[in-house]
């Protein structure tokens, strides 16, 4: 028997209009897959008259977001403003009157999660997110239900399109940063104002909201560490590949024995690895859980189509919820205690790129090298670069090493006569 689930979402931009075209175009197939067709009922944006590409039905625009809400013939709310301010009132509303919501709303959850799952779990209505992280990839469905008899051991993400196209380009083109940021901006891959993408602030909002589905407590923004890409240079992104390596935007969640830690910085990967391999506007996510081992996830990190995938996913999931009567069947979000404590960024350990651009003199690599050991800093490799200067850059590679012994030891390099400019460091990742 089919079953119809009326749909009302607010929002009709560029995902909303995905949304709306692609219920239209595969409702058919989903009905033909599900036994539930999900009906177009409302969609509410303040405009209304711009063409968005996609045809609607007659009387189903409307600009009153919360009579589309309140209306008694919608089933099911999807939110795709975006946003902290005016999006929280809408969820908070539509999970008061028992409606289940879909957001694609990342800045939403990671800053206000725990107040909306709390919500969700008084009115025992259904919150589902998928597209707020990777977009069309669905990363969130396989870690709260593919992934559910894992302990989650390690998240590694590329999840900014915007950074790892620049990065690719970058690498590709020899080119500097503002040079390709600039070229991002004009072909519409980067914001006119970028700083949400290239300050790491975008790939955080989605590492929380991941760090919280494995572990079981809502983080929010406070305890992560965060660093963007403006400071990565073609002179690392070149020494680095002649090293093995490629420098990726990460987001690198991990826990052991309780201790969770979460940090979003331009790291070095192996080109090697799978995510060493991930191009352009692209995502991925490699998840180790202590049952299955390593497993990645990767596509379309952004887009319309993309997008929109996730979140007509999320609705027939809800319509489903809706059909047998199973509501929460699958929790968005649910505390279990997973972890003890969260690591401050001066405990973690980790392998370390540095480059030093250093006087061209006896001993400087005896000093270099003992300032490293004073700190019980282990070097793997040197790499001098032979140049006609005064100074020339050193490249070392280190063991691991803790992450307050590295700062030391910086800052008691940057203030020696003999280093010439401050040294620079990534952090070295090999998620296998």
């Amino acid at each position: 028997m089919m079953t119809e689930v009326r749909v009302g979402i607010i929002g009709f931009g560029t995902v909303g209009a995905g949304v709306v075209d692609c219920l239209l175009r595969n409702g058919d197939l989903i009905a033909e897959r599900t036994g539930l067709r999900p009906v177009l009922t409302r969609v509410a944006d303040l405009d209304i008259v711009s063409d968005r590409g996609v045809r609607v039905p007659d009387g189903v625009l409307t600009t009153d977001s919360f009579g589309l809400i309140e209306d008694p013939e919608v089933d099911l709310v999807v939110e795709l403003v975006g946003g902290t301010g005016i999006a929280k009132k809408f969820v908070l509303r539509a999970l008061e009157i028992g409606k289940p919501v879909v957001t694609a709303n990342k800045a939403l959850l990671a800053t206000h999660g725990e107040e909306i799952f709390s919500a969700a779990e008084r009115s025992s209505a259904d919150v589902y997110y998928e597209a707020s992280v990777g977009g069309g990839i669905p990363c969130i469905k396989a870690m709260r239900e593919g992934l559910v008899g894992n302990r989650i051991k390690e998240i590694v993400g590329i999840l900014n399109g915007t950074c790892n196209y620049i990065l690719t380009r970058m690498e590709k083109e020899k080119a500097d940063f503002a040079v390709v940021l600039k070229a991002a901006q004009d072909a519409g891959y980067a914001e006119k104002d970028p700083a949400l993408d290239v300050d790491g602030i975008d790939t955080a909002h989605k590492a929380t909201i991941l760090a919280s589905l494995a572990y079981g407590e809502w983080f929010g923004m406070e305890p992560m560490h965060i660093e963007g890409i403006r400071t990565v240079s073609l002179q690392d992104i070149e020494y680095a590949a002649e090293l093995g390596y490629r420098i990726k935007l990460l987001a690198v969640i991990k826990e052991n024995d309780g201790a969770v830690q979460m940090r979003v910085q331009p790291t070095l990967i192996p080109m090697r690895s799978l995510l060493g391999h991930v191009d352009g506007v692209f995502n991925a996510v490699w998840v180790r859980g202590d049952t299955v081992g390593g497993t990645m996830y990767y596509g379309r990190g952004a887009g319309r189509d993309a997008t929109a995938s996730a979140v007509v996913a999320d609705i027939v999931d809800v319509s489903l919820n809706l059909k047998y009567g199973s509501h929460r069947r699958v929790p968005a979000f649910r505390a279990h205690n997973a972890y003890d404590r969260f690591v401050p960024m001066s405990e973690i350990r980790s392998r370390y790129y540095i480059r030093i651009q250093a006087l061209d003199r006896p001993g400087v690599m005896a000093l270099v090298s003992g300032i490293l050991g004073s700190h019980s800093i282990s070097i793997a490799s040197v790499t001098q670069k032979e140049v006609d200067q005064p100074s020339v850059p050193m490249v070392i590679l280190t063991h691991q090493a803790r992450e307050v012994a590295i700062q030391q030891a910086l800052a008691e390099m940057g203030g020696r006569a003999e280093i010439v400019e401050p040294p620079v460091m990534f952090r070295i990742e090999d998620p296998t």
